[in-house]
């Protein structure tokens, strides 16, 4: 989900390509390409209850080894896997790591007592004496939570900073698979991103996708996940425009982009599923020009989005029937009796607990298309 620029979807957003259309890659049915083969493992060999915490620390950062193919059906909120065990049915509101703590690290360079998030990256704390880098958060083991509650080891295996905005790191992390008892890249990679990275992002995300703020936890979120996508986008959410805070435009994004509608956390989308984004800030606006990949003329108006869901809905993205959303939460929308938008967009259903006001993004897409009956049984 991701802005679409010519240089692909995960490319950067700047200002002459703000009336561009998006394009979403949301159902993520893709061959992970293989790492490099593994170096020989140094120390001794493991024991049947797994490795002490000084070998697991040692082997960290080393791509010991390949990616394992990953076929999620569904579309991803954090971008990482489901679960660890490829062969073992998991719903797409599970996540491998949801969370990880900033402060008593695992393993940490000489000095570092703990991490802080400011303005999209991690800062080491104390900071050096000679000056802060991206750098000196690399090599630090954090604790981590999955979606079950259990701990998971997260290792900083890399900083980089984003050639758009220096400010903001991308950061190449590994976390410890208990199940394979290995360091892995738990991001799901996509081919044209065979090794994502992940973003640092304040606060914590449940399975509903509701966000929450909590200064000692960091989300890492990946490249191919809604939350990168639409900081990429340009709804980063610790930013602000015009003295406003960008952080409910963001949270509004990540339904969107998921087809959210219920606000449940349930997406409704389909791979490759192309739309267009808008907000009443200006940030991204309506295409008005025909590209290769969007044409205006063939768009139509889908919903109206705020932080916890659509506010009202056209049509559903991905072509099945609209009572199939209404009965996934009922209660939720109304006949639309009137219409409160401008002229193009006429609501079917909208939500009576909101104002018209409330929503801050809009979208079109093409459609309707033809429903999948196996995605409605």
């Amino acid at each position: 989900m991701h802005r679409f620029a010519p240089r692909g979807l995960l490319g950067n957003v700047n200002a002459s390509f703000k009336a561009l259309p998006v394009c979403l890659f949301l159902l993520l049915t893709a061959r992970v390409q293989a790492a490099p083969p593994a170096a020989p493992k140094p120390g001794p060999a493991r024991s049947v209850s797994g490795p002490s915490d000084a070998e697991r620390y040692a082997r960290r950062c080393q791509s010991q080894t390949a990616q394992r193919i990953a076929r999620p059906q569904g579309t991803m909120l954090w971008g990482t896997k489901r679960s660890w065990d490829a062969e073992k049915p998991s719903d797409e509101r599970t996540s491998v790591l949801v969370s990880v703590a900033l402060d008593s690290p695992r393993q940490a360079e000489a000095g570092v007592k703990a991490l802080r998030f400011e303005g999209g990256r991690l800062w080491a704390v104390p900071a050096p004496e000679t000056g802060a880098t991206a750098s000196d958060v690399v090599g630090t083991v954090l604790q981590g939570t999955a979606s079950d509650g259990k701990p998971v080891e997260v290792a900083i295996c890399g900083a980089e900073p984003a050639a758009d905005d220096p400010g903001r790191v991308f950061y190449r992390i590994e976390a410890w698979n208990a199940v394979a008892r290995e360091w892995e890249n738990p991001c799901v990679a996509l081919d044209r991103s065979p090794a994502p990275r992940a973003l640092a992002v304040g606060g914590v995300w449940d399975a509903s996708g509701a966000h929450a703020d909590a200064p000692d936890r960091v989300t890492f979120a990946c490249e191919n996940g809604a939350i990168s996508k639409c900081i990429l986008w340009g709804y980063a959410p610790w930013a602000s425009r015009d003295g406003q805070s960008l952080a409910g435009l963001h949270q509004a994004c990540t339904r969107l982009a998921r087809a959210d509608y219920c606000g449940n956390g349930r997406s409704h989308t389909r791979q490759d599923t192309t739309i267009d984004i808008y907000d009443r800030m200006g940030v991204l606006e309506r295409a008005t020009e025909v590209t290769r990949e969007w044409d205006p003329a063939k768009g139509s108006f889908e919903a109206a989005w705020a932080p916890d869901g659509a506010t009202c809905l056209s049509r559903t993205r991905d072509g099945r029937a609209l009572d199939l959303i209404l009965q996934e939460c009922p209660g939720r929308f109304q006949p639309d009796t009137g219409n409160a938008g401008e002229a193009s967009e006429h609501c079917t259903v909208r939500r009576g607990d909101v104002q018209p006001g409330a929503a801050l993004l809009r979208n079109l897409s093409y459609g309707p298309a033809k429903a999948d009956p196996a995605r409605e049984r």
